[in-house]
């Protein structure tokens, strides 16, 4: 009976983590406790812990006085609106929840678990990186997560949130995951802290500056959502994984719908008659998907393109849309890489693929050429000839040179290619293609201004419209805009079945 009661005076002593006045010190900051955010993130009483009795070998550096049990790191599985989810949460208030040899293996155990059973991993991270006292056992730890991350990269989603530091080693875990979310003024990742920064290059920045969520969101693009508290990090996990399969040979789960009137004729008078003129994409999105069900992803990076998941009929879709409300909806070095990334994970985890097209080129200019626009562009070429999955294409409105070719064109393995009736699939701008083809003729016009605006309606007549890429068969219909969503529903159904056969190889040579 003794021995009974040790075990459950050691299983709470193992659930305090640092004790309640560290915890409590947390959220003075704002922050909750590692268990704290199990509760929110998993259905109630689901959770079951892994290595609760762990604790740390190290003996050396003052570390043989300090003990507690489970060492920095919650770790077990549990459910997520009644899926099976592998979780692990770092507990700040242990060691700064620096990851040691111990800490490690209680994370690869999860992982490892995760990978063999074919369900997502969520890392709740809030560490201040490495155990200094254990030395290479520390970093060593570091890279057998990592290597577990690369194995399981397209066999399940993995989520990572940062809650907390984020530095030094312990950032490229999170960054080989599918998604990072981070919580607003609590939370950061750099390589080299401020401190360092200042050393070496002499510049004053703070950590928020250097690596808060703000930054990564709009700057650098490593998060994908900065979230303004970490309830709401948590909830957008929980949502994230209302898109996904469990793994790489499931479908994502099917949600409800009853079928109704789907015409929306709020679409026919989205176009404006100045094709100069931008709209928002987002409205469009709006109107086709089910209501309500649009969750974007990186809204505040490359804003000239949007991603992000949504459903259809019930359905998860992934959806790549040109922005023209912003660079006009312009292809460039950031929109490529984030197009790109997010066809890739909706490739991996069988999540079909709407791309909706209004796309005047690729940025031209000095920065862009000499900062290797045409290897970034061809990522999201090459990621979208690539996805074997249902693939379908709106063209709305502008489709221009290279541009049309990469933004799921036919030609590189669309399945159904729509456009609407005020489509523009050309090899430029009708000003710039009457001003190189009928150059001598207007120089020599009387009146060579009107001359240009003669030979500029000749060639939108020709070409400025889907008709001569519909008799191609480049365009599978010309549709009213209202019927938009009547006809995905019908394609995506059906689609729904569709198998490639692809070479044999061990892997393409994606262009990074």
């Amino acid at each position: 009976m003794n021995k009974i009661n040790d075990l459950r005076e050691k299983s709470a002593l193992a659930k305090l983590g640092g004790g309640e006045k560290r915890i409590a010190a947390q959220h003075k900051k704002g922050k909750l406790s590692a268990r704290e955010r199990l509760q929110l993130l998993l259905d109630e009483g689901s959770f079951e812990e892994i290595g609760m009795f762990v604790n740390h070998r190290c003996r050396d550096f003052g570390m043989e006085n300090e003990s507690y049990l489970g060492d920095g790191v919650v770790t077990g599985y549990g459910t997520v609106n009644g899926r099976l989810v592998y979780v692990y949460s770092q507990d700040f208030t242990v060691f700064g929840g620096s990851l040691s040899e111990t800490h490690a293996e209680k994370i690869i155990k999860i992982m490892d678990l995760a990978l063999q059973n074919g369900a997502p991993l969520v890392g709740l991270n809030d560490s201040g990186g490495a155990r200094i006292q254990e030395g290479v056992v520390s970093l060593g730890g570091y890279a057998d997560i990592f290597y577990r991350n690369v194995q399981s990269s397209g066999v399940i989603p993995q989520i990572s949130a940062i809650l907390g530091p984020c530095a030094g080693g312990a950032v490229y875990s999170p960054a080989i995951t599918d998604f990072i979310l981070m919580a607003e003024n609590t939370s950061y990742m750099f390589v080299t802290g401020p401190n360092v920064v200042k050393t070496v290059t002499h510049e004053n920045v703070t950590s928020e500056e250097l690596g808060g969520a703000q930054t990564h969101a709009s700057k650098s693009g490593v998060t994908h959502f900065a979230c303004a508290n970490e309830v709401e990090a948590i909830e957008n996990i929980k949502q994230l994984l209302s898109y996904m399969p469990q793994n790489c040979e499931e479908d994502a789960p099917v949600y409800d719908y009853e079928a109704g009137n789907e015409v929306r004729e709020t679409l026919n008078n989205i176009i404006p008659e100045n094709p100069n003129q931008p709209y928002d994409i987002k409205e469009v999105i709006g109107e086709v998907v089910d209501s309500g069900s649009f969750m974007e992803v990186h809204k505040d990076w490359a804003e000239n393109i949007v991603v992000g998941f949504a459903r259809i009929a019930g359905r998860s879709i992934g959806i790549v849309a040109n922005q023209p409300a912003y660079l006009a909806g312009v292809l460039d070095i950031n929109a490529s890489r984030k197009g790109a990334r997010f066809v890739r994970f909706c490739d991996a985890f069988n999540i079909p693929l709407l791309v909706l097209v209004d796309v005047p080129g690729f940025l031209p200019g000095t920065d862009q050429e000499w900062h290797g626009v045409i290897i970034h562009g061809a990522k999201l070429l090459y990621a979208l000839s690539e996805a074997t999955v249902p693939k379908v294409t709106v063209i709305t409105r502008k489709a221009y040179g290279g541009a049309y070719d990469v933004m799921n064109s036919k030609h590189i393995g669309a399945d159904l290619n729509y456009a609407w009736p005020t489509a523009e699939i050309a090899v430029m701008g009708a000003k710039g293609a009457a001003e190189i083809i009928f150059k001598k003729e207007i120089s020599e016009a009387a009146d060579p201004a009107a001359k240009l605006k003669e030979k500029e309606l000749e060639y939108i007549e020709k070409f400025a419209n889907p008709y001569g890429a519909a008799a191609r068969g480049f365009i599978d219909e010309v549709i009213m805009p209202a019927d938009t969503r009547a006809k995905l529903i019908r394609g995506f159904k059906m689609l729904e079945n569709k198998v490639a056969k692809m070479p044999k190889r061990k892997h393409g040579n994606i262009p990074l």
